[in-house]
């Protein structure tokens, strides 16, 4: 694996809080609204351009990652974040998905992703949830 980092989801206010957490850590976040993706990720980008796709932020070698949820999804403050591994080959990435995926719930299938690598989602039998990614 490259690395492991924390994910947060927020339900709107991604914005602020990378702001926050970046003037905390002295360094500026970067984001990506849902209206800036293709049309794949459907009507959220046009019922909720501010919302935030992705942000991410690094202060050394910590990075911090984050996103408002997708509007209508299920939001619990405490419950709203995700281990994020970076794998090193689409295999290491199929290995984890599968062997953490055992008797817990995918929540996103591992698949090609917009911006060219793989990415996918789950949560794993004792209700950590994951995120794959290999780019």
């Amino acid at each position: 694996m490259k690395s492991a980092n924390v994910y947060l989801m927020f339900d709107g206010n991604c914005r602020e809080a990378m702001t926050f957490y970046g003037k905390c850590m002295q360094t500026e976040p970067g984001f990506t609204p849902y209206s800036a993706v293709p049309q794949a990720v459907g009507e959220a980008a046009k019922s909720s351009p501010d919302r935030i796709m992705h942000s991410e932020l690094a202060a050394g070698p910590v990075v911090l990652m984050a996103s408002d949820t997708m509007p209508g999804m299920p939001f619990t403050q405490g419950h709203n974040f995700s281990i994020a591994l970076t794998c090193e080959s689409r295999e290491e990435m199929d290995r984890l998905f599968a062997a953490l995926s055992e008797n817990g719930k995918v929540t996103m299938p591992a698949g090609e992703a917009f911006w060219g690598g793989r990415f996918g989602m789950l949560t794993d039998r004792f209700g950590i949830s994951w995120m794959l990614t290999f780019r």
